[in-house]
């Protein structure tokens, strides 16, 4: 099973995707350290990135899924994937279980002013929520609530699904 914790900067995808793989003892992927140096530079001056930019990247991160998947292998994996192309590009011949953290905007602006090292600022949130298109037959889970609920409600939600893929 190969599961993309997504949504906005500051949602907690690399908090929640680490808790999830460790319960599920399973690999964790943070998307982000695959960005080119080109598009880390360009983020950490606070220039959104364009669909041109993110092209490579959703590429690089397909190929470690289609690794996954080809090895058999579990996998969580952080990723923004904000728009309805890209989880069509990375989910190509994989199938994935998308977990979206949905958030308010005023609470991701809260987190992200508190962010000491990381290349994503308070800044780009208004480029994030406008390319934001909400995904249909996801896991939902309010970015808000603690961790561990977070991750309890996700786990409940993935164990049929995981009961359903050992059956066959």
């Amino acid at each position: 099973m190969i599961i993309v914790v997504m949504g906005v900067a500051g949602a907690g995808k690399t908090t929640i995707g680490q808790m999830v793989a460790s319960e599920l003892g399973c690999e964790f992927l943070d998307a982000d350290v695959l960005h080119p140096a080109a598009n880390i530079r360009k983020m950490t001056r606070g220039i959104p990135l364009t669909d041109a930019d993110r092209a490579p990247w959703l590429a690089t991160i397909h190929a470690r899924l289609v690794d996954a998947r080809h090895a058999d292998n579990d996998l969580v994996v952080a990723c923004s994937a904000l728009k309805q192309r890209y989880r069509d590009t990375l989910s190509d011949g994989v199938p994935l279980v998308w977990v979206y953290l949905k958030a308010r905007e005023e609470m991701i602006r809260a987190r992200l002013l508190e962010r000491q090292h990381h290349f994503m600022k308070a800044g780009m949130l208004a480029s994030q929520f406008a390319d934001l298109e909400e995904p249909t037959g996801a896991i939902v889970v309010d970015a808000g609530i603690p961790p561990s609920e977070t991750v309890q409600q996700i786990l409940n939600a993935i164990r049929p699904r995981e009961l359903q893929r050992h059956q066959y």
